[in-house]
């Protein structure tokens, strides 16, 4: 399915123009960890977006970034010219963010919630819509870790809130841990989209 050969791609970067950090994974922060045992399950959607991000990253920033600090080598003194001590951090920041988009993509369980076939149960991809006891209604699509969005109503599957949802059906009640407490919330509509 990915056509882009990532081993390849990092072999092949111009050591020149890259100082690689100690700490490989500095980009994989603890919130956005994938809990050890576990897929990394993502959304069609999510899929696409991570993928348009690596591909501009791969041919767009990262080609026209090589050739700023490739411009400013040739200017000269680097100790003071900020063009290329922005670019050459701007290229760290860059390959860094690859190395982290590659590994997300190269485990990625990709799950289309139009295939879902029990659609009265919450599972990863559903769309519920909750109410709470002051009779507040909300509306959460439960996604992967890299896609996740509160706002936007996409929470993560290993939110408390999700875990809580997940295998759970119209009409049930839940409880959950929550920031502000143990939360209790009803399940008034499930559905797959």
């Amino acid at each position: 399915m990915l056509t882009f050969n990532f081993a390849d791609y990092f072999h092949h970067v111009n050591k020149a123009f890259v100082k690689e950090s100690d700490n490989e994974d500095e980009e994989d922060a603890p919130e956005s960890q994938i809990p050890a045992g576990t897929k990394n399950y993502m959304t069609v959607r999510g899929h696409a977006q991570i993928r348009a991000e690596f591909e501009h990253l791969v041919k767009v920033e990262r080609p026209a970034i090589v050739q700023v600090v490739s411009w400013a080598a040739g200017n000269g003194d680097r100790s003071e010219n900020g063009d290329y001590i922005y670019g050459k951090k701007r290229l760290r920041e860059i390959d860094r963010r690859i190395r982290f988009l590659t590994k997300r993509l190269e485990s990625a369980v990709i799950v289309d919630p139009a295939d879902q076939r029990n659609c009265d149960q919450v599972f990863f991809a559903a769309t519920v819509t909750v109410c709470d006891a002051d009779g507040v209604e909300e509306t959460y699509q439960i996604v992967g870790i890299d896609e996740a969005n509160a706002q936007e109503g996409r929470i993560s599957w290993i939110s408390p809130l999700a875990r809580a949802l997940l295998k759970a059906r119209e009409g049930d009640t839940v409880r959950f841990d929550s920031p502000g407490g143990l939360r209790e919330i009803d399940i008034i509509g499930v559905r797959y989209e």
